[in-house]
């Protein structure tokens, strides 16, 4: 029955040409186009998106490129929701170079080869070690306390994302079957966000920046964080295989314009924030949430071994679910062309979580060095004046709104947890420590 589901959805996507088209302009110059699939609210992604379009950086690559072997380079950007449309394009021919997460990326290399499109993993965005992109969120006022709660439930997630793999290792771990014990509504993130606001979903699992954006919204509150399930989760890039052989110095120019974009977000990230917010309508604050110099996702375009070996993992999740029979990942993933595209040191390691408090009117952020002082100095600059204040989870350390937190106090130190089930597990732990209300918080550590 799974075998015959997974060729029914392969089957679902349809064939066409490649879509690198090349055409004459009367001056003897001939003239390509290169489609680019992305997700603009992704935006663990925007190194190879929103940011990368923004800045120009592929489009500078392809002139300079052009002027060498005389083609005249045009780029088209394609925004869509999800990984799954881009993917059915790609399989298509109708887009060249594509962004979408790891589960997606799978069913990227399955649909490839099913249809005779191979595609080809070749460099990486955004990632975490330990699965924080991934959060299970509820309403504000909701009774859910942690995920065994969720049995007979509705939960809203988009299947075959990450975001549904984190749903689903994480029932699994809290002793619940996925498929039995739950009901799935499989939704687009946008209309499961409205399904959460209108009751017809108990909860909402999703990927970046779904569960931030709401949560600073005052629309949601974290249930579950990714992060404890210490699986790496990450987005990448991948390629039409046929693309990628046609026209190697194309892709080679993306990947040097994807590192440029790396460069700029990791050195002005505040400015980056900015930048998406103003491309994609998010708040900043909830871009740099996920973008931030200490956010959730770290931006690095190598394909580390920890993530192709995360990969591997997540292969038996979308064979269980019949979305796939099987992915070869050592053929998939090609390192050649990042390693011939670019050149120089490789990024530094993930600087370690601190809290961080961004003031309004300033263009940059401070950083502290636990969380009590990072309730001191909002205190001392009055709530009025915060922009946003960011606090790592005291046991996964994925980064928090502050406000959004839930906040321990166990004797003279200070302790922040995303979630109600984390604090309520310490504070059972350690005699003497007690939930604290944040704005309470504030004025005892001031």
């Amino acid at each position: 029955m799974k075998r015959r589901r997974a060729a029914l959805a392969l089957a679902l996507v349809p064939l066409a040409t490649a879509c690198a088209s090349g055409t004459g302009d009367g001056s003897g110059a001939k003239q390509v186009t290169v489609t680019v699939g992305y997700q603009s609210k992704t935006i663990n992604t925007v190194t190879a998106g929103t940011l990368l379009r923004s800045l120009g950086y592929f489009e500078e690559e392809l002139a300079r490129q052009g002027r060498k072997d005389g083609v005249s380079y045009r780029v088209s950007w394609q925004d869509h929701a999800t990984g799954a449309p881009i993917t059915a394009q790609m399989t298509a021919g109708k887009i060249d170079i594509g962004s979408m997460g790891d589960f997606p990326l799978l069913l990227n290399a399955a649909r490839g080869k099913q249809l005779e499109q191979p595609t080809r993993l070749v460099s990486v965005t955004g990632y975490n070690l330990r699965g924080g992109l991934n959060t299970v969120v509820t309403a504000p006022d909701s009774p859910l306390r942690t995920l065994a709660d969720l049995k007979g439930r509705t939960v809203s997630t988009s299947v075959g994302s990450a975001a549904d793999g984190t749903l689903v290792r994480a029932l699994r771990r809290a002793g619940l079957d996925p498929e039995k014990d739950v009901r799935k509504l499989n939704q687009q993130p946008s209309v499961g966000a409205s399904a959460l606001a209108a009751g017809s979903a108990d909860a909402l699992s999703q990927f970046v920046a779904w569960p931030g954006l709401l949560a600073f919204q005052g629309r949601a509150r974290a249930l579950y964080d990714g992060a404890e399930l210490d699986l790496p989760t990450f987005h990448g890039v991948t390629v039409r295989e046929r693309f990628a052989k046609e026209r190697p110095a194309v892709l080679d120019a993306f990947l040097r314009a994807q590192r440029r974009a790396t460069d700029e977000l990791r050195a002005r990230p505040v400015a980056a924030a900015e930048s998406v917010a103003e491309e994609t309508g998010l708040p900043a604050e909830a871009v740099y949430l996920y973008n931030g110099a200490r956010g959730v996702a770290t931006f690095d375009p190598a394909l580390r071994p920890e993530l192709v070996a995360a990969l591997k993992e997540d292969v038996p999740v979308l064979r269980a679910a019949g979305l796939v029979e099987d992915v070869d990942v050592d053929a998939f993933v090609d390192t050649a062309p990042l390693r011939r595209a670019v050149t120089g040191a490789a990024y530094p390691e993930a600087a370690p979580p601190r809290p961080e408090l961004w003031l309004r009117g300033q263009a940059s952020t401070r950083t502290f060095d636990g969380p009590g002082a990072l309730l001191k100095a909002v205190g001392e600059a009055g709530t009025a004046r915060v922009r946003a204040a960011y606090v790592p989870d005291s046991v996964t350390g994925t980064p928090w709104f502050a406000d959004r937190a839930v906040w321990v106090r166990d004797g003279g130190e200070w302790r922040a947890f995303m979630t109600r089930a984390g604090a309520e597990r310490y504070a059972a732990g350690h005699a003497g420590a007690r939930i604290v209300a944040y704005a309470d918080a504030v004025e005892s550590a001031s």
